[in-house]
């Protein structure tokens, strides 16, 4: 009795194609994850001058924080990176999750009265930087963790056929 008729080991299983398919197909579905993660992190982030109220995610007063959040594959781990680049001493971890911060500059306000400048604009109160550095204690303001689980659920429906 013959079991194998036809076949030649090499057409049916052929292992580094597999491999070669899988790990192609992982980059290309976990890069797909980190530019969604991205996209919702940036789209939750809004510029106005006002700060945020703790537990929502930052405002953004220059747009470095917006713009510097990145996604990469990392493919020793065989993962996706997701998150903003260092920057002034971490003060992105210190939003995510509350915490302090040496960052903030001393502002010393001088009420002058009324009256004009030499240049004609309105003198009402004056702030000026000392140059000492401040340790404030921040709320957390969570942008990264929120985006991450909203887009979870979507993970498994990429991942579904995409192996061919």
């Amino acid at each position: 009795m013959k079991l194998n008729a036809g076949f030649t080991g090499a057409s049916f299983f052929d292992a580094p194609k597999v491999i070669r398919a899988v790990t192609k197909t992982e980059h290309r579905v976990l890069s797909r994850f980190g530019a969604i993660v991205r996209r919702r992190a940036r789209s939750s982030i809004r510029k106005r001058k006002a700060n945020s109220k703790p537990g929502e995610p930052p405002s953004s007063h220059t747009g470095f924080l917006k713009q510097g959040i990145m996604f990469g594959f990392d493919t020793a781990r065989r993962s996706v990176v997701v998150g903003p680049r260092r920057f002034r001493g971490g003060i992105a971890d210190v939003l995510e999750y509350g915490g302090g911060s040496r960052l903030m500059d001393e502002v010393e306000i001088i009420n002058e009265g009324g009256g004009r400048d030499s240049k004609g604009r309105f003198l009402k109160e004056t702030k000026r930087r000392t140059g000492r550095k401040v340790r404030r204690r921040i709320a957390a303001r969570p942008f990264m963790g929120p985006a991450f689980q909203d887009a979870l659920p979507e993970l498994p429906a990429m991942w579904r056929n995409s192996i061919r």
